[in-house]
């Protein structure tokens, strides 16, 4: 089988030590790279119930098949590991160009393990691993902290994966970050990092995996750039990227504004794409290995933040801190980007706890006078959060913690303790499904379901077989992960698609319903981790706001339709009507 080192590395912090273990082949036949390896590698390797910031907790970051191979969309990389935000499975993904130095040190996978008694730097080789003091790295922001690590390894063409100061000091929702602007975002990978005193790993070799049909993989390629570089899809990521959602979901009602009691924006035309374009003067930005150049370069072109630059903002930081804390000023949204990037933050958890931190201020839950629509207000806070000062220090918790402190859980908005993306559920019904049963909580990712709604391709209020079409559309975003394609190529890689790329890079032949078979096992999986933490059915539910107050519009989604979803999904799944996969 092709498309494989077939060897992982695990890397002891506490004592230093390196052990070089060897995959089986039918394992990865099983469950392939990325998500599906990765998800089997974490049930092994973790102990039932571990404390996420603990040294026993497993980093484990993986590769899929396609890594450092022509084909678009395959430059990302994935982590594994519990959640110090939600305390279940954690997963995230990132792209740029680090993928293909991680690739080049010869291993699928790489598992820290441990923890350092005081702050290191790693160095990831295809000849060795060294450990590096980085007490004067400990405190320093991420762009800095990637410079340096870089021009200390002296490495042409190395990539580094870094912390900021939110990860030293265990924010729940700091993120791993690469390439300046890319992050694995999501679940607090950059805490469980920061627990082990890493503050950055750095790759390089010069290994090469070895594919099926080298030939097939250029030509594949070729054919691809030239039928689909000016496809509509394509034309739109490239001048508008992700902030063109703006505009259409505020259209739909589903822009969630003002910590999710509206569904519109006033002010959603000082905030979309066409005001970046206009004031911004966006360029396209792309990963290695892609043709969309999603990702937009940025100017700010006037006033106080003139000449800031940034990649981005993309829709999901521009809804949480556009929509929910009714900032509008696109300038602002750049800043309050580059500040959570700086530090190491998730923007979306960012923002949303921030906007939470508004209503209760609102509400006169605390004592602090934050109102909606104040960029400097909110900055101040993520400051606090990353040095874990005053009210900062609580939100840092995360969102769970928080909202129960604050007497806001009837309030907050999450699932499982992750806040949801910038989909409305009330106009959305299958995005309900979405969140709810997301093993990592409230996740547009994990399915893109939002796309069918929005695109017509099914009713966004029907129930009946829309959890039908969303096993579709969430069986082929898996194995998307299990490859780490970029969910961005879902239009381009089918299923037909998917078999022929596995068979070019491994060799091995699949059929749909083989390919189904791999999804299933790895979502059956990761359900059994969940389930080994402590995961109920009444974790596959949406939070009470959402069930019960209705939008401006009089949208709504009631808990009625929530359980006809859920129990249809379960069915569907093959589990039992509490959520357990029956063997």
């Amino acid at each position: 089988m092709k498309g494989f080192f077939k060897r992982l590395i695990i890397i002891d912090v506490s004592s230093q030590e390196v052990t070089i273990e060897p995959i089986k082949e039918e394992v990865l036949k099983q469950y392939m790279g990325g998500k599906g390896l990765g998800t089997r590698l974490l049930l092994e390797h973790n102990p039932p119930q571990v404390d996420a910031l603990s040294p026993d907790n497993s980093f484990i970051m993986g590769l899929g098949p396609a890594t450092d191979s022509r084909l678009y969309g395959s430059c990302r990389y994935g982590i594994y590991t519990k959640s110090p935000l939600t305390g279940f499975y954690g997963e995230s993904y990132s792209g740029g160009s680090v993928a293909i130095s991680m690739s080049r040190t010869g291993y699928d996978f790489v598992i820290l393990k441990g923890a350092s008694d005081h702050p290191v730097w790693l160095e990831i080789s295809d000849t060795e691993v060294k450990f590096h003091d980085a007490d004067d790295l400990w405190g320093k922001e991420s762009y800095e902290t990637e410079d340096l690590v870089k021009e200390r390894c002296g490495v042409k063409g190395c990539g580094a994966l870094v912390i900021g100061p939110a990860g030293e000091n265990l924010v729940r929702f700091a993120v791993v970050e690469n390439d300046y602007w890319r992050s694995a975002g999501r679940c607090g990978m950059g805490a469980v990092l920061g627990s082990k005193k890493v503050k950055a790993m750095v790759f390089h070799g010069s290994c090469r995996r070895e594919f099926h049909d080298p030939d097939k993989i250029k030509k594949y390629a070729k054919d691809m750039l030239r039928e689909l570089k000016d496809h509509v899809a394509t034309n739109t990521y490239r001048t508008q990227g992700t902030p063109v959602m703006v505009a259409g979901l505020n259209n739909a009602g589903a822009f969630p504004t003002k910590y999710w009691s509206k569904g519109k924006c006033e002010h959603w035309e000082k905030i979309n794409a066409q005001s970046m374009k206009e004031r911004l003067d966006p360029k396209p930005r792309s990963c290695k290995t892609c043709f969309m150049g999603c990702g937009k370069f940025v100017t700010v072109k006037e006033g106080r933040h003139k000449g800031l630059q940034l990649e981005g903002p993309e829709y999901e930081t521009i809804y949480a801190f556009g929509g929910l804390c009714m900032i509008d000023s696109i300038e602002d949204i750049v800043w309050l980007n580059d500040i959570c990037d700086r530090l190491g933050m998730d923007t979306m958890s960012a923002g949303n706890l921030a906007a939470l931190a508004i209503e209760a201020s609102q509400r006169g839950k605390i004592k602090e006078n934050l109102p909606y629509g104040d960029a400097e207000v909110v900055a101040d806070l993520l400051y606090k959060i990353a040095r874990r000062e005053g009210l900062g220090g609580l939100i840092a918790e995360g969102i769970k913690t928080a909202s129960v402190e604050l007497d806001m859980e009837d309030v907050a908005i999450h699932v499982k303790g992750l806040e949801p993306a910038g989909y409305d559920p009330r106009v959305l019904k299958g995005m309900g499904l979405a969140y709810a049963i997301s093993p990592r909580g409230a996740c547009h990712l994990r399915s893109t379901f939002y796309k069918p709604e929005l695109a017509g391709m099914i009713d966004p209020d029907q129930l009946e077989d829309k959890a039908e079409m969303f096993l579709d559309f969430e069986d082929r975003c898996t194995l998307f992960d299990a490859i780490i394609f970029c969910r961005f190529y879902r239009d381009f890689y089918t299923w037909e698609e998917l078999a022929a790329v596995f068979e070019m890079t491994t060799g091995e032949k699949f059929s749909k319903s083989d390919l189904k078979a791999v999804a299933a096992r790895i979502t059956d999986d990761t359900r059994r981790f969940n389930l080994r933490e402590g995961l109920t059915m009444a974790d596959d539910q949406l939070p009470k706001r959402f069930l019960k107050e209705k939008l401006e519009t009089g949208k709504g989604i009631t808990e009625a339709d929530m359980n006809y979803l859920v129990q249809d999904y379960y069915k569907l799944r093959g589990w039992d009507p509490k959520g357990i996969p029956v063997d």
